[in-house]
Order: C-alpha cells, then structure tokens, then sequence
C-alpha cells in the first residue's frame, strides 16, 4: 500500500512519500524537487510538469497554468474575471455556467474544464510518485487551501479520480503543515496547550491559522484566509509598473503581446526576489518586443510604496486570525512563517508587529504541506506505525440543514408544518463530525444542505450545496414513521447522509408455559404472605418475578405434551424493528457519473497518445543514433572486417538515411522508423557480428582445448584415484577428447586462410556447444565415486541367560498376540503428578 503526500500548489506541485526512515521528497524526471502546475498542448501530444516549461513562452496560448485557481469557480464570478484578463489560454462559459479551456490539441480544436487539466497534473505527480517507489500507486492525501467550498473540494475528488488515485483525505494545507511542525516535538505540554500562529504567503493566496498543541494532540483553533493575496501579486506590481514606464521610455506597448508578458512577469519575479536580499536590484530584458532591449531599476523603499495596498491586507488578515481563535497576541508560544511569497522583508515586518513574535524558520517553507500530507496518510494507511497524534481540524464554513412538513419533534412534543432551517455545523466545528437527526414522517421527504453565511464564500457561490432525498418508505401501523437520519461532515470537509433508518416500536404478548412438575410449587409461591406486612397483590408481583426467572433459566428445556392443556401466563414486550431506509443525493452543479467516466476514458487515451508519441521519439533517436556511431566505426574500428563493396553501399544507405530524417522522415510514425533501423542494420549487423567474433573467439577457444587436455590427461593417467574407473569407460572419454580436437584443429585451419572481412569458418557459439557436449559426456565418468569399503563383520552373539530368554520370548508374544489393540498405558502411579508438573 502506498503512502504518498500531494502539495498540489498553485504554480508548483510536490509529491512525498513515507519511508521506513521517514518522510522523503521524491525526485522529478530532471531532478528536481518542485514539478510546475503546467499543461502544454501541441500538434502531436501533450506535455506536463517540467516538459511544459518552455512551452509556457514559445507556445503560450496552448499552455495552461495556474489551474487550482480554476477549479470549481463560476465563469461569472468578478474573482474569476480577473483572473481571465492575465491568462493568454482562451476561456469561456459552460452551459451549467462552470468553465471551459479551449486549446489547440492534434490539429484540431479541442475544450477541457478545469477538472480535467487537474487530472492530468495529478496523473504526472501520481507517474512521478510510482518510478520512485517502484510500485503502483493509489491511496494518498492531497492538501487543498482552507478556503476551498465544497464545490471545489468534489471537483478535487473527481481530478483524482480522472488519474487514477483514491484520496484518503482532503487536508488543509495549514493543518498539514501544523502536524509536520508538531509531530516531531517532544517537549509538548500534556496540560496547558501552547499556541502557535502558521503564516502561508502562497503564489497566489494567504492563509492564517492558530493552532493549539499538546502532547499527542494538536487542535485548530481559528482560520483567517485571502484567496487573492499572494506573491504573484507583488510580482503584479512590479508588472504593472515596469508596463508604464517602458511604454513611455521605448514606446512599446507589453499587455497586448502574451509572449512579452510572460518574459516580463518572469523578470519581475526574478527581480522580486533580488530585492528580499538586497536593497535595490536591475531588471534588463534582451529583445522584450519590436527587437528593443529593455533596462529598469528598483529600491526596496520604493517597491514597499508600490505594493503598500497589499501589505494592509496581510495585517489585517493576521488580526482577524487571532480574533477567530479567540486568543490575544501575549499567549502565542511562536510564529512559523512558510510559502514561496513568505520571503518578502515587508511582509515578515508586518508579521512580527502583529503578533509581537519573530517570525521562525524552522521549516521548510516549500515542502512543509506535502510532508504533513504524507504523514497524514501514513496515520491512515496500516501500512506504517506512526506516533500517537490526534489532528482536531476545524471546518471555516457554516452548514445548515433546511427541510419542510414536520420539524423534529421538540421537548414539548409539538411538531410543525413549516420550513426549518436548522445550523448543523457551526463555523470551525471539527472534522470529521457526525450528527444523528430524527423525523417524523409519512412519506418520501427531502433534506437540503445550504451555507449559513456566504461572506467567506468565492462570489457566486450557490448557498444549497446538495440534496439529498430520504425515501421511499411505509410506515406499517402509525400514520407517521420514526426515521433517525445520520448526517456526517467527512475527512474531505463534504456534507453526506451516512445511513436513514425507519424505527418502529410494537408490543408483543410472549407466552410463558408452565409444567405439571412445577405447578404445585407456583401455587404455594402463589399463597399470601404470613406477615403483616405484606398483602396478596404484592406477593402475586413477587412471585411473577419469580417465576419469569425460573422459566429463563429453564428455557432450553422443551414442554411436554401436558403442557399444552395447563392455563398459560402473558406478558407484553415492546420490540424494535429497524429497516434502512434508501437515500439518494443531488449534488448542485456536480458533474454526474457518466461526464466522469467518459473524463476518465478521455484522459487514458491521452496518456496512451503520449506513451506512443515517447516510443515513437525514441525509435527515431535509434535510428539517428545508429546512423552517427556506425559511421564512425566503419572506417575506423570495423574496418577490417567490411570489404570495400560493403563499405560502400553501408556507408551510401547512412547518409541517405541522414537526408531522409531532416527531410521526409521528420513525423513518422513509430513502424516506419522500426524497419529503418532494420534495413541498415541488415548491412551493418554482418560487419559488426565479424568483429564480435574475432574478439571472443580466441576465449572460447582457450576453453575447449582446457577442457579437452583435462579429461584426456586424467583417462591416461596411472593417479590412484582413478584405479576405480573401468579401463573401457576411459577409453572412451579419450576418444571423444580425441574427435573433439580434430574438429577443432580443423576449424582453426579453415579461419586461418580466411581474411577479417570474410564471415567466419565457425562461430564461438559453435565452440561452446562442443566444449558442454563434450564436458556433459566425460565429466560423470571421470568424477564417478569409488565403491564404498566392505562392511566388517559383526561379532558373534552372546548366550542369553534364562530370564533373558523368557522376557525376549514373553515380549515377542505380547508382540503376535496384540494385533490391533491398544498400546498398554504406564503403571507408574506418579504418571498424571508428572504430567501436570
């Protein structure tokens, strides 16, 4: 079972897995750590990760980026917009109002939804994930922001389920990086908590959460976010600036060319974190548009006056931090600072004025999430023992629950034809988190699940979230059923209804039968009591017990025949029929079973486009390969083994290979460029099959003359060891040594007279099968054991004495005339003390 962590960020992704030494990064194709969140569509395949980062310049308009800003959002939300003015990839609305990517794929125009290209960046992670472990890969946890509705966080599942892996859990990015932070202390307090703040400045959003720690524990106590805050939206400012004064100085205009953006945001990013380290930095670009060359200058002071809106917003999201946990700024323990926008000077100022701390380092900023995800999943994989840590998370939204015709019954009793709404899970109540709900009902009713507030929520963001339908149903005796409904908040933070039950009470009479036997004892049990204490009602009550008591311990026991004419006591017993009651599911704007498995066919046939595309390229790479290194060879190293005819043509077929690859054979598919490479190697195999001889020959030759001059020397010997072996066997074996040199003193003749370049009068193969024909035939003949030597012969019997005599024989009787009894057991009296003992 795989044990894997996914850091699925917004410009870069990480992948993770758990080790038996513990939590290890896993390397990309090219080495590195971080693989970027890229797509790229051209005319014969696709690229992703890494093999997409040139295209991001040269091929723009087919290369997606920034995807998890995308999923799960409304083409009409004003966030949405924005973001759509920055990307060169053409956008537009589906008919559900959801979005649609239109790029240029084998050809042809082709449209994907956001859901889709986070498939694909979660299938090249899961690719990444298996070549390092060596194994299939399946369950793993994903971090997603804290921000992300529930809209978001099931289009999450289905990219996952596009590529092909079973998410245990959707983790906050936050509280993942809280259990990497902790999980690894060993000085934790095991009363009083102690409380740390995690500042995440990420590519594109900010997130703020304060956790409470204790041994073995870690509870989240408040959440603050901004999903429009990020570092990309310094490197905006510097864009932004850098826009206008190139459009003054050198009279270009950048916005509209998508390819001199790109280069321009690239270099404002760079030049951004020059200044983290150094007071002022220089931003030259060579060739930006219309062939200008283009220089800047930037302080530190006057990049701080350009971005002085967005440092307001990172202030005030820390303040609002601590007043969602409810704690002031005196009781925090520390401040951990991560994300790749963390580095900026400004922001860690901001930070330590806030929450009067300075800002630690003590993680790594890039890969804390993906290490806490990992751990996450190795808690939940029985794969791995991992210390003892409970994770207490806490949701950021507020769920209602909205239903109409009968309210749940209250204290009073009362019931109400209306429709309630009803908070179910408060704002920061923990996950998981289930709740058992009870209805009165007749018939099939509906339950749907709605936000209670919609501040915090992407605008547009439909308040009903699902749902779900509880019935059909009949109540057998009452008007109204008693249905109990479990509604749960799971690991991935989605509202479902585990399970409906119908619950129904009767009360049945059960039968208690008396005995003849014990008649006469009941009715003396049945008398009045002779104190005065106690009247006839009371001991009736008492001896009822009694007698319930009797009949159970006896129940086993079938009555008679008499029984069935003897008067027979009742009583009633209230019974609890429970039957699960069907439960259906609407998910608002989810995407239904059949649009995710044509998705999940659509995405495997891209990957088995891209695998044939991978072959093809390196069948091509064989043939130019073959190319170069045999036209190196055939005039140097294999030079003497090619006559000039065979030089020749081999070399002519080369070059008019060459031709044909720069020209003609340029998009070839796969077969083509298998029988190139086998038609030249038709020409060159012979050369190259003559040089390999010569170089093994004189080896395998060594071999059999070893092997003959062997056998041949210990069938003549006089060494006593061989005295055993039959004269005729011997022989024998020196008449195979003897045909086997003939052969072989013959062969080497005919190769002698023959040059290099003529194929070879016998080949090594030929020699080794001689050498083991000749090794299986002598070698269990020379290497036979001798015979063992004679027994000695046994002294002669003593005369037995009479008892002797009479035991043997008295033995020998029990012996004939046991047969197949029993063996006798032991007299010894202590036999069963020893046993025991």
């Amino acid at each position: 079972m795989s044990v894997v962590g996914l850091d699925v960020g917004n410009e870069n992704c990480i992948v993770a897995v758990a080790r038996q030494r513990g939590i290890d990064v896993v390397l990309n194709d090219e080495s590195k750590r971080e693989t970027p969140a890229l797509v790229s569509f051209n005319e014969k395949q696709r690229f992703i990760g890494t093999a997409a980062s040139a295209a991001i310049t040269m091929n723009p308009k087919n290369t997606i980026a920034q995807i998890k800003r995308l999923v799960g959002r409304s083409y009409q939300d004003p966030d949405v917009q924005q973001e759509l003015s920055l990307f060169p990839f053409r956008v537009s609305e589906s008919p559900d109002g959801s979005l649609v990517i239109y790029v240029q794929y084998l050809g042809e125009s082709r449209c994907f939804t956001p859901t889709q290209v986070l498939g694909m960046v979660l299938s090249n992670l899961k690719s990444i994930a298996e070549k390092n472990l060596q194994t299939h890969v399946s369950d793993c946890v994903i971090g997603i922001p804290i921000f992300f509705s529930e809209i978001q966080r099931r289009e999450v599942l289905n990219a996952a389920a596009i590529a092909g892996i079973h998410p245990l859990r959707l983790m906050h990015e936050t509280t993942a990086t809280a259990l990497a932070y902790g999980i690894y202390k060993t000085d934790l307090p095991e009363s009083d908590p102690i409380n740390v703040v995690f500042v995440d400045v990420g590519h594109a959003s900010m997130q703020v959460c304060v956790v409470a720690f204790k041994k073995g524990q870690l509870k989240v106590l408040g959440h603050a976010f901004d999903r429009s805050l990020g570092g990309r939206d310094f490197d905006e400012v510097l864009f932004n600036y850098f826009c206008e004064k190139f459009k003054e100085e050198y009279k270009i205009d950048v916005r509209p060319n998508p390819r001199a953006c790109q280069r321009l945001r690239a270099a404002c990013e760079k030049l951004k974190k020059v200044l983290s380290a150094n007071p002022e930095a220089p931003l030259n670009i060579e060739c930006l548009m219309d062939e200008k060359d283009v220089r800047g200058h930037m302080k530190r002071e006057d990049f701080e006056k350009l971005a002085h809106s967005i440092l307001d917003r990172v202030g005030h999201l820390c303040r609002k931090a601590l007043l969602e946990a409810k704690i002031s700024a005196d009781k925090l323990y520390a401040v951990e600072v991560v994300g790749s926008g963390s580095r900026v000077p400004a922001i860690l100022k901001i930070i330590s004025s806030v929450f009067n701390k300075e800002p630690s380092r003590t993680m790594n900023a890039s890969e804390c999430v993906a290490r806490g995800c990992t751990l996450q999943c190795a808690m939940l994989s029985p794969t791995f023992r991992v210390r003892e840590f409970e994770v207490q998370d806490a949701f950021p939204f507020s769920i209602s629950l909205a239903w109409k015709g009968s309210a749940p019954e209250s204290e009073e009793g009362e019931t109400t034809e209306a429709l309630t709404t009803s908070v179910v899970f408060p704002k920061g109540n923990s996950v998981p988190s289930t709740k058992m709900l009870t209805f009165y009902r007749a018939t099939t009713f509906s339950i749907d699940v709605l936000y209670t507030d919609l501040e915090d929520l992407p605008p547009g963001t439909p308040q009903k979230l699902n749902t779900f339908t509880i019935g059909p149903f009949q109540p057998s005796k009452t008007e109204k059923a008693k249905i109990k409904v479990k509604i749960r908040l799971n690991l991935h933070g989605i509202v479902s209804v585990e399970s409906a039950t119908m619950i129904e009470e009767e009360e049945t009479e059960v039968p208690v039968t008396v005995s003849k036997d014990s008649e006469s004892a009941m009715e003396t049990e049945r008398e009045p009591p002779t104190n005065s204490s106690g009247d006839a009602d009371t001991a009736k009550h008492d001896t009822g017990k009694a007698t319930e008591a009797e009949n159970g311990a006896t129940a086993d026991q079938k009555p008679t025949e008499m029984d069935v004419d003897l008067p027979k006591d009742s009583s009633k017993k209230k019974k609890t029929k429970r039957k699960d009651v069907p439960v259906s599911e609407h998910v608002v704007r989810g995407l239904p079973q059949g649009e995710l498995q044509k998705a999940i066919e659509k995405e495997y046939e891209m990957a088995l486009q891209d695998r044939v595309m991978e072959e093809t390229k390196d069948k091509k790479n064989a043939v130019e390969a073959y190319v170069y290194d045999m036209r190196n060879k055939l005039y140097e190293k294999y030079s003497e083994y090619a006559t000039d005819a065979e030089k020749e043509d081999l070399s002519a077929k080369l070059q008019d290979t060459e031709y044909w690859l720069y020209d003609e054979g340029e998009d070839e598919t796969k077969g083509v460029y298998v029988a190139k490479l086998a038609e030249l190697k038709k020409l060159g195999d012979p050369i190259e099959e003559r040089f390999k001889e010569e170089q093994s020959r004189a080896f395998h030759v060594d071999q059999m003359w070893h092997c003959i001059r062997s056998f041949r020397d210990a069938a003549k010997s006089n060494d006593p060891k061989f005295d055993h072996i039959d004269a005729a066997d011997k022989e024998k074996v020196i008449s195979e040594c003897d045909k086997a040199e003939t052969w072989l003193k013959e062969k080497e003749q005919q190769q002698a007279v023959l040059p290099k370049s003529a194929n070879p009068a016998f080949l090594c193969a030929e020699v080794k099968k001689k050498t083991e024909t000749l090794d299986r035939f002598c070698k269990p003949v020379m290497v036979k054991p001798p015979p063992p030597p004679p027994k000695p012969a046994s002294p002669p019997e003593s005369s037995a004495t009479p008892k002797d005599s009479e035991k043997s024989a008295a033995e020998g009787a029990g012996q004939d005339d046991a047969g197949a009894a029993e063996p006798m057991e032991a007299e010894n009296p202590n036999s069963e003390d020893a046993m025991e003992t």
